[in-house]
């Protein structure tokens, strides 16, 4: 049981309230077998052109038509699903490839065909944390447009209420302490008024430079925990003992 006095909880999803095999598995399985319909369906919507142009930027392209030489659509089509299976082949975190994931994934949450594993420990304690004041938010290399799907169809219902602000990879990197500068910035909360909660020792260990607090969350699926870990270590939400703290701390 780990004590902490808070004005602001920060979690990260794969691997903390949610399990990494699942992510692996299901979702990015789901969005590779889709990957090639949905872009022949959707190819002329806003949000597929949104996507394949960060795509082609983050390539080195100065623009998507530029980085396809101008090639017919079903040519510049098949560039653009070769390029998604090699950033998913090497699990990138680019926003390109996460959004592209996401839109994919919204097809399949809407349709009832994907609902979001959530460990069972985790609402209880999303209800505990809000009924406290403490306000939390999500901060995951998934696009927050996913995010928000996510959990809005998870197995246990919509858990959408408990969330009051997502960030994703346009916020920065997760492990890059300015990332975690710029959400308490955003949040308008002292670094130190904000824990967060993530199975990556790295990230915590870029959170913690920013200033934050912060918990390894250790789940059975997730790598071993280093044994000189600075952070405090947690097998599930019931050990978090949360309260609201003073914002001026």
């Amino acid at each position: 049981m780990i004590r902490v006095q808070a004005c602001g909880v920060l979690l990260d999803i794969e691997g903390t309230t949610s399990s990494v095999q699942f992510v692996y598995t299901v979702l990015f399985n789901y969005a590779r077998q889709q990957l090639d319909g949905y872009l022949r369906s959707h190819w002329d919507t806003d949000a597929l052109a949104a996507a394949r142009e960060l795509i082609a930027r983050e390539a080195g392209g100065e623009s998507f038509a530029r980085w396809t030489h101008n090639e017919p659509r079903q040519q510049a089509r098949e560039q653009l699903r070769r390029e998604v299976l090699r950033l998913m082949d090497r699990d990138a975190k680019t926003t390109g490839l996460k959004q592209l994931q996401g839109l994919v994934w919204e097809e399949g949450f809407q349709a009832g065909k994907l609902r979001g594993h959530i460990y069972p420990d985790v609402p209880p304690a999303l209800r505990r944390w809000t009924d406290a004041g403490l306000p939390i938010r999500i901060y995951s290399s998934g696009s927050i447009a996913a995010q928000r799907l996510f959990f809005a169809h998870t197995e246990t219902g919509d858990l959408s209420e408990f969330f009051q602000g997502h960030y994703d990879t346009t916020t920065g990197p997760k492990q890059s302490p300015e990332s975690y500068a710029k959400i308490a910035t955003d949040w308008g909360l002292p670094p130190a008024a904000i824990v967060f909660l993530s199975d990556v020792p790295a990230e915590l260990d870029a959170a913690r430079t920013a200033g934050f607090q912060t918990a390894l969350v250790v789940r059975g699926e997730n790598p071993p925990a280093a044994a000189e870990s600075i952070h405090p270590m947690i097998h599930d939400f019931s050990e978090v003992e949360l309260a609201a703290g003073n914002e001026r701390e």
